[in-house]
């Protein structure tokens, strides 16, 4: 018997480990995320309730999980079967993929807790949530840092912005430059239209806006007011200071976090910039709400 309960416990604590490592991953994962794409309303108590709701719920619900597997182990392994269930019908196939890395390894660890019985169950507890909170906290530090001295300075009109050796003009708020995404194709037909003031499209091309290239994209990026010195070197782009999503080139109460440039890669691809200043090549037919663009003359 004495056996037996030291072979619950050892799997007990293996489990719970395991748990508070995925609960920690997810906590990290979450509040890098929330503040490199989310973070944008001019609400607090919205960007609060985006963080919970959209970035940090598979921490809370993994947290949650295994909290209830610690305390009542059959539920919680139970619950584990559950969610396995729910993983194939959400990847509505037995891909490899799947099977291998999400749904065995959720019921492997629901048979774990649901066997094990991790002694003294109020120290693994207190692991399952402190651990976590401890990573989301020191990871969350600097970007929130960072997000919280954003420059903005209110103003979405057209923008003659000079630095690195490039001067051009940035469309304003409106069709040349807008809050939602759209595929390459879109936004080149929208430059393509825009008006001379940047306000309407026309129904004929005016060929007075354009989408700027990968280079233009790259050397006009900014940091706190300050031109971030980027290079494109045809394969990467590289800054002296890295740049933020602030004035006067991007709208930080928007969603969009990053722009198509004129720069294709192929018939099939073009590149796209991150506010940060990475560069990466997307399929043209790629029109997500976060990807946008802003014209320029």
């Amino acid at each position: 018997m004495k056996k037996q309960r030291d072979n619950r416990k050892i799997v007990g604590w293996i489990a719970v480990s395991i748990s508070a490592a995925i609960t920690c991953f997810w906590a990290f994962w979450g509040i890098i995320e929330n503040f490199h794409e989310g973070w944008y309303f001019e609400s607090w108590w919205l960007n609060l309730g985006m963080m919970l709701i959209q970035y940090l719920s598979p921490m809370l619900a993994f947290m949650g999980v295994t909290l209830i597997s610690i305390f009542w182990p059959w539920l919680g392994g139970g619950l584990h079967g559950l969610i396995a269930l729910l993983a194939i019908w959400f990847f509505d196939a037995y891909s490899n993929a799947a099977t291998f890395l999400i749904i065995l390894p959720l019921m492997a660890l629901g048979v774990m807790h649901w066997f094990g019985r991790p002694q003294p169950n109020k120290l693994a507890a207190s692991l399952v949530v402190g651990l976590p909170i401890l990573t989301l906290i020191l990871s969350g530090v600097s970007p929130a840092i960072r997000v919280s001295q954003r420059l903005n300075e209110n103003n979405l009109q057209a923008r003659l912005v000079y630095g690195n050796e490039v001067a051009l003009t940035w469309a304003p708020a409106g069709p040349g430059w807008p809050r939602e995404g759209g595929d390459w194709y879109e936004a080149q037909h929208a430059c393509q239209h825009l008006s001379a003031d940047g306000l309407t499209l026309s129904p004929a091309s005016q060929d007075t806006w354009r989408l700027p290239t990968v280079d233009e994209a790259v050397q006009s990026m900014a940091r706190h007011g300050q031109n971030s010195g980027g290079v494109w070197d045809a394969e990467e782009a590289t800054y002296k200071i890295t740049p933020d999503k602030e004035s006067p080139l991007w709208d930080i109460h928007s969603q969009v976090i990053y722009w198509w440039t004129a720069t294709e890669v192929d018939r099939e691809k073009a590149y796209i910039i991150v506010y940060d200043g990475k560069v990466w090549p997307r399929s043209k037919e790629f029109g997500p709400a976060y990807l946008g663009f802003r014209c320029v003359k």
